[in-house]
């Protein structure tokens, strides 16, 4: 089975970095790949149109580098059938959003784990790409389900009033705040980088850390992490491809324009 690179990094204490791929084109996957800029990419399935056999295709294109491994971020609907035909398709890592109290990451963690009496789990081992169909031993694939890196957005009102106890939940990686949710749910909906909700994400990473976990800051360039590094942040996910492209055909237009006048 195809190695872990981000897990391999997170137990080796060393940081991260990924970047966002919306568009369900496994070409992207390859022109991301063959960069070698990052560690990992997440596939942003909450925001993406998918299918079983697209992911499946997105498996393929991530096992042509070995350096590189990948997350799907799953939405809060049907996550359990997401988060494992994700994984078995061979995209390794989940990120779960929406997630509310330590329940809820309880759940989380079980959708990932195989179903034996030590992990107690609720995945099985079935035919699919994730256990190599019938050609890798399902030791081999309980082994790669204990190192599936588990990720969850706090990006909820009660998240937030509940992080102690989701702190405490064994098989948590990492976490990341989402201020554009959490600004919702507080009654403050488009205000993702007022002082209130900013203080929220700064008080979650220094809970975080402090309980041994791993939070990660979503940026948009490498320009804006250094704040978050003076805080402790080690964990980047950088940049989305469908903002890239929408930026640049913005700023030729404008320049366009501007020659033209």
């Amino acid at each position: 089975m195809k190695n872990n690179r981000l897990r391999e990094l997170l137990n080796a204490g060393k940081p991260t970095i990924g970047t966002h791929v919306i568009s369900p084109w496994p070409g992207i996957i390859e022109i991301v790949g063959k960069s070698g800029a990052f560690d990992y990419i997440e596939y942003v399935g909450e925001y993406s149109p998918f299918s079983v056999d697209g992911m499946e295709n997105i498996g393929r294109a991530l096992e042509l580098f070995p350096e590189m491994s990948s997350m799907m971020k799953v939405e809060e609907q049907t996550r359990g059938f997401i988060a494992q035909r994700a994984i078995d398709a061979g995209i390794q890592n989940v990120l779960f959003t929406d997630v509310r109290n330590a329940e809820e990451a309880k759940e989380c963690v079980k959708y990932v784990r195989a179903e034996t009496p030590e992990d107690g789990g609720v995945h099985g081992v079935g035919m699919r790409r994730g256990s190599g169909y019938i050609y890798e031993s399902a030791t081999d694939w309980v082994k790669a389900m204990r190192e599936t890196v588990i990720a969850l957005m706090i990006e909820k009102k009660g998240a937030m009033e509940n992080l102690d106890e989701i702190l405490e939940v064994e098989g948590i990686d990492m976490l990341q705040f989402g201020p554009g949710d959490f600004s919702v749910s507080i009654g403050m909906a488009g205000q993702g980088r007022d002082p209130k909700v900013q203080d929220q994400q700064k008080d979650m990473i220094k809970r975080a850390l402090a309980a041994g976990k791993h939070p990660r800051v979503e940026i948009a360039s490498f320009e804006q992490a250094k704040p978050w590094i003076d805080h402790g942040v080690k964990h980047f996910c950088i940049g989305w491809d469908l903002i890239t492209i929408a930026n640049w055909c913005k700023a030729q237009a404008e320049g366009m324009k501007d020659l033209l006048k």
